[in-house]
């Protein structure tokens, strides 16, 4: 009796099994995998929801970082491949590399938007596998959760079961949270707006929103006056009801039009953090609706 004590003694005192370390490239992935993982993984984001994910520096810390990752979770269709391949490399994790299972690519996973028919940087920054800001549709989550369970899984067997019962309750919570946020979207079907940066095709594609004109004249290039011009001369034939601005984006091109269309500037956040109420996931998408139907009151 007195061996099996001190064996259940040092059994419990067994240090508990580490979490899986998970590097996202956006607060939204670093939520999802703490959603369906829980306690089970160490989810860390490398950049925040004010940053333009397109223009990282592979930092010191964030090579150390990868360095002891199990798993890196980007977005994918080269949204990140100005910085994430030089953090891969520099880490020397050989798990973490690109056709690895510790390496997930959430773009895998979607139906791809404004994909390119040719590639050339006199069109701007465009992607080769299409439009990679589908963050903005709560639809895609549901997807890309499953995999990523399913990836999780594989690389933590011992916890599996854990990993799917995680996504299955993900998924009945943010089924629902669809059925909500789809019915006060209702609004907003053909409501025409001017985006300034091209960063909201997807969600323009599950609300319904009819995109009349864009302030950049090439994605990712800065608008001159003689363009904002010709924008607002053409508003004049195609009115629109407000201006989508990403939150990390200065704000002086979505003024200069909001000054002399007399249209309301809608700041959205495009992942967690991007404003003070989109906290997680489910107020991400609160938000989102709230603010775009805001703009439509008089």
């Amino acid at each position: 009796m007195k061996r099996l004590l001190v064996l259940a003694l040092w059994l419990l005192a067994l240090p508990a099994q580490a979490a899986l370390e998970v590097f996202a490239t956006g607060p939204e992935w670093a939520a999802l995998a703490k959603e369906i993982g829980g306690e089970r993984v160490n989810a860390w984001s490398a950049t925040h929801g004010l940053q333009d994910v397109h223009r990282i520096e592979a930092r010191p810390s964030l090579i150390a970082r990868a360095r002891r990752a199990d798993l890196v979770i980007a977005t994918g269709a080269e949204l990140e491949v100005g910085w994430l391949p030089v953090v891969q490399r520099e880490s020397g994790n050989a798990a973490i590399q690109p056709g690895k299972t510790g390496y997930f690519e959430a773009a895998a996973y979607v139906r791809m938007l404004d994909v390119p028919k040719a590639v050339d940087r006199i069109h701007g920054d465009v992607h080769a596998a299409g439009n990679p800001h589908f963050v903005t549709d709560a639809r895609v989550y549901l997807k890309i959760g499953e995999a990523l369970a399913a990836r999780l899984a594989a690389l933590d067997p011992a916890n599996a079961a854990a990993y799917q019962a995680g996504y299955r309750a993900f998924a009945e919570k943010w089924r629902a949270a669809l059925a909500r946020w789809e019915t006060q979207a209702k609004p907003l079907q053909g409501v025409p707006v001017v985006v300034q940066h091209d960063a909201f095709v997807y969600l323009e594609d599950w609300l319904g929103l009819k995109r009349v004109a864009t302030l950049e004249p090439k994605p990712g290039i800065e608008p001159g006056a003689a363009h904002l011009q010709e924008v607002l001369a053409g508003l004049a034939a195609r009115p629109a009801r407000m201006v989508l601005r990403p939150a990390y984006q200065h704000d002086a091109p979505s003024r200069w039009i909001s000054e002399r269309a007399r249209l309301p500037v809608v700041t959205l956040p495009l992942t967690v953090g991007g404003t003070a109420e989109a906290k997680d996931l489910y107020t991400l998408f609160d938000d989102t609706i709230a603010r775009l139907l805001a703009a439509l009151k008089p």
